[in-house]
């Protein structure tokens, strides 16, 4: 069985191309932490390429940017190539069957998508925020 479920967040913007065959793909690189910390304390990630096609492939690349969490669901492909040394290469991807937007759309401010995120329409300055009493919250 050859199965993989990932949430994570995207390292930069989707890379959308079109393949020999005419299909449609989109690329992109996702950290994924890991559940615990090193001997110093710090919590490391692992990184996975992920690649979809067609429809998917599309939505990924309108809608994802540098940050977007997403959780996938696919499976592990090995690839082998050639570099520009001619030194023969082997790496794995992550072929996306499923990709859930984790991220809210429009970042819960209803702006509108620009290069690296989202740019809100009405936002409101800090200074504008009002204290809240712990007495007044439900729980």
């Amino acid at each position: 069985m050859n199965k993989i479920i990932l949430i994570g967040n995207l390292t930069r913007d989707p890379d959308a191309g079109n393949a020999q065959n005419g299909g449609n793909f989109t690329r992109f690189n996702v950290a994924v932490n890991r559940p615990f910390t090193n001997a110093a304390g710090e919590r490391l990630a692992d990184y996975f390429d992920v690649i979809c096609w067609n429809k998917l492939a599309e939505r990924c690349a309108k809608y994802l940017f540098k940050g977007s969490k997403v959780g996938i669901s696919g499976y592990v492909q090995r690839r082998q190539y050639e570099d520009r040394d001619g030194i023969k290469r082997t790496s794995f991807d992550v072929v996306a069957d499923e990709v859930e937007f984790l991220t809210p759309r429009n970042n819960g401010t209803g702006g509108e998508r620009t290069q690296g995120g989202y740019v809100p329409e009405d936002s409101h300055p800090i200074s504008d925020m009002q204290p809240v009493e712990s007495d007044d919250l439900p729980f």
